[in-house]
């Protein structure tokens, strides 16, 4: 029930050949050889015909799969004669379908095939996009020595778990459906299922990091000091450790116990172990938000604060609502659906917005960092003395404590 539709028909074909084959070997084994009278054991690509005595007439139905809704039963006979099997009496294209159904399926598999084409176009420029602002974001980083405290370092992780995802995403796309002759319904290769492993594990790690941004955050408000090496650890072990224990597990028993083309169906019951922590981290970042929100608009209502906490807090008000919602708390929207249902949607809003969520990340973490902006500027005055800048300063987090 969890094959796509198209795909349950080439597999159930599949079985009825191997079903059919078997058969062909079981009468060839128990046939005399010099016994030549009668039909053998044929499969037309379609159906099995059974053995049969020459002028015996051989009917079956329409295979299931291929009988569309409502379509009155046709049975398909052909006849055994000296010859050997005759034509069909009706073409299966007739028994199973609707007149000028044909034509109909060729309009809607062109118009599912141009929106694919589309929706990959674009998620592809988004994480093209995403993975060029990142690294970039990454070099800065790397270079301008100073801004390397914990607040960025967990911002560089986080980067990294981006740029991973937006790469495996390509790879994915390369070792599934670069070769356009591939059956991708009965392929089950050792290379496809390493590409969906580590696109899983890239996916999960981005949520792990998005969660670590929002905990961190979280503990800024909460706590005046924390040992921020110790916390990093932590961190760390959530970030990269969670992942990588969740994705062995997940593939030892996906080996062992559904081990079925290339691990990439999304209802099999395995696929929770992988989707309960990006639940976990989806709905604990949204809680961080509001909880973030809750704690904010106390302290700027609150009368004792004087002008400057205010302006502080507001700041960190408007950095909040720029960044948490980043966090992974959209993908709140088809969290609880399942995966077969509102799929357009759900490609769009998820590939999509997803795909440019790294840029946006890079956008507002480093380029329109204020600390960031500022050693750029230093560092063209050092080079060009004379030369003046009129870089944007956006505050986000850089007056965070």
């Amino acid at each position: 029930m969890s094959t796509h539709p198209e795909c349950l028909i080439v597999l159930y074909i599949q079985n009825k050949e191997n079903e059919c084959k078997l058969q062909m070997n079981t009468d060839a084994s128990l046939q005399p050889s010099n016994t030549s009278a009668g039909c053998v054991t044929e499969w037309d690509g379609v159906s099995c015909w059974p053995s049969a005595s020459e002028g015996q007439m051989i009917s079956v139905h329409c295979p299931l799969p291929l009988l569309k809704p409502d379509t009155p039963p046709v049975l398909i006979t052909r006849q055994c004669t000296d010859r050997g099997w005759s034509e069909p009496s009706v073409p299966y294209y007739t028994a199973c379908y609707y007149e000028g159904e044909e034509e109909e399926e060729d309009g809607d598999m062109g118009k599912e095939k141009n929106y694919f084409d589309t929706l990959r176009l674009i998620y592809s420029v988004g994480y093209g996009a995403s993975l060029a602002a990142l690294f970039i974001a990454v070099l800065l980083f790397c270079c301008f020595r100073r801004l390397l405290c914990t607040r960025n370092y967990i911002h560089l992780h986080l980067f990294a778990s981006f740029m991973l995802r937006s790469l495996a995403v390509f790879v994915k796309d390369v070792v599934l459906f670069a070769d356009k002759s591939t059956d991708h319904c009965t392929v089950s290769t050792l290379w496809c299922k390493a590409a969906v492993t580590f696109f899983h594990f890239c996916v999960l790690c981005n949520f792990c990091w998005l969660l670590v941004e929002g905990l961190y955050l979280q503990s800024l408000l909460l706590f005046t000091f924390s040992h921020t090496t110790k916390l990093f650890r932590v961190y760390a072990i959530i970030g990269w450790g969670t992942p990588s224990v969740t994705l062995v597990i997940w593939a030892l028993l996906k080996n062992q116990l559904d081990d079925e083309g290339c691990w990439d169906n999304l209802e099999s019951r395995l696929w929770w172990i992988i989707k309960i922590p990006i639940l976990l981290s989806i709905f604990v970042n949204l809680g961080i938000f509001l909880n973030i929100s809750r704690i904010i608009v106390q302290k700027t209502k609150a009368t004792h604060v004087n002008q400057s906490d205010t302006r502080l807090y507001r700041t960190l008000l408007r950095s909040t609502l720029l960044l948490i919602p980043l966090f992974g708390v959209h993908y709140v929207v088809f969290a609880l659906i399942p995966e077969h249902l509102g799929v357009g949607p759900r490609l769009y809003f998820e590939l999509v917005l997803g795909s440019f969520q790294g840029f946006i990340v890079a956008l507002l973490y480093c380029y329109l960092n204020g600390e960031v902006q500022k050693e750029i500027q230093r560092t063209l005055r050092r080079w060009w003395p004379n030369t003046e800048t009129n870089a944007i300063n956006l505050p986000t987090q850089e007056y965070v404590p």
